[in-house]
Parts: C-alpha cells; structure tokens; sequence
C-alpha cells in the first residue's frame, strides 16, 4: 500500500545537499510536490517517482551520520535510467526506528562502504 504523502522541506533541503556533494547542480533536478513513504515512514526513506519511472539506475551518492542513539545510518540517493532522482533510501544498520532526521551539515560522504 502506497504512503504518498506532501514533501518535507527537510527533504528537500537534505536531497539538495545531496546533490551539491555529488558535485550535480540540484536545479538541474525536479523534486516532486509529493513522495511515496516507505516502512510508514519508520527510517525515513521516500520514493521521487511515484512507481512512474522506478527502474533503478545507479546512486547518486552515499552518506551516512549517527542517530540520537549512536547508531549509524546509511543514506543514498539514487537514480534511474532517465537520469531522474529515484529514491533517498535510509538504511539504520540495527534496523530500529530513525529519531531524529539529518541536517545537511549532520552528514559525511560515506566512505567506509555499507
């Protein structure tokens, strides 16, 4: 069952942020007025496309930050073969609940593989 819900400013915000560290020019991608939630919304990770264009592609960019409770999150933009944005896929490696969204300057390029 489909979660679409309006776009959060704070995933704009991350999304762009997103983007400048890939070194892409967020004006040069469309973000949409509403997103697809997945897990009901528990780690946080949203769909661009609506199921209209969902043929994955390729990441964008991978970053990842600690949690409130000290556990790592894993974040990746991803893309698909319109060259469209995806998805922003969060990924809490216990799997618990995300207490508290990023801020972009919260985030580091992840270097250490998943």
């Amino acid at each position: 069952m489909k979660q679409i819900r309006a776009i959060k400013e704070a995933e704009v915000e991350l999304t762009k942020h997103l983007l400048v560290l890939a070194k892409k020019d967020p004006d040069q991608f469309e973000l949409p007025e509403k997103v697809d939630e997945y897990e009901g919304g528990v780690m946080g990770s949203i769909n661009f496309t609506l199921g209209s264009s969902g043929d994955y592609a390729g990441d964008v960019i991978q970053v990842e930050y600690i949690d409130t409770d000290g556990i790592r999150v894993l974040i990746t933009l991803t893309q698909n073969s319109k060259g469209e944005l995806l998805d922003l896929d969060f990924w809490k490696e216990n799997f618990s609940k995300l207490l508290r969204y990023p801020q972009p300057d919260q985030v580091t390029i992840n270097t250490h593989g998943i």
